[in-house]
């Protein structure tokens, strides 16, 4: 019987702290045949989208995003922790359970009228997605698609993008 990508996932008890079960990907990517599951199913949710662009979040959403990009013949679009691009961003600050972050997208990376597919490995509270999507929309592209290999459903991170097509491969109830 074939493997489901859930079969891939470590799931770790009480880690960061007691209660919550820490979805690990190391095991998806560090299998063969779990990364190429996983960008299967990621492809999958894409079937029928009009888009010109993926956009990926540092770090893990480079790591899925390049890969879709890739496949469907797409440029590949960073938004990376400020500081980190070499030329003239504009950046978009969020909050985090304890203070704030800030992320930046270099100002010529996004056309304006240009359709948008954004992708991370997990969509948790949703701050950084959200903020990955106010950059695009700052530089005047449209978001077709926000899509994750996990979401932690308890936590309630579609709230934050309300008004957005979101997927995920898997869905996990909890925090």
């Amino acid at each position: 019987m074939a493997k489901k990508l859930e079969d891939y996932v470590r799931s770790i008890p009480d880690f960061p702290e007691p209660g919550i079960i820490f979805r690990d990907i190391t095991t998806v990517l560090q299998d063969a045949e779990g990364f190429h599951l996983a960008i299967d199913e990621l492809l999958k949710l894409l079937e029928g989208v009009d888009f010109d662009v993926v956009v990926g979040a540092e770090s893990r959403g480079f790591i899925f995003g390049a890969p879709l990009a890739y496949a469907l013949g797409k440029p590949f679009v960073l938004v990376r922790k400020k500081g980190k691009l070499p030329c003239e961003t504009i950046e978009q600050s969020y909050e985090l359970e304890y203070g704030k972050a800030t992320v930046e997208m270099h100002t010529d990376a996004i056309q304006k009228g240009q359709k948008v597919v954004v992708v991370d490995d997990l969509i948790a509270t949703g701050g950084t997605i959200k903020a990955s999507i106010d950059l695009v929309e700052k530089l005047g592209g449209e978001v077709k698609k926000v899509i994750f290999l996990m979401e932690l459903a308890g936590l309630e991170g579609r709230k934050k993008l309300a008004g957005y097509d979101v997927d995920a491969v898997i869905k996990y109830e909890g925090k």
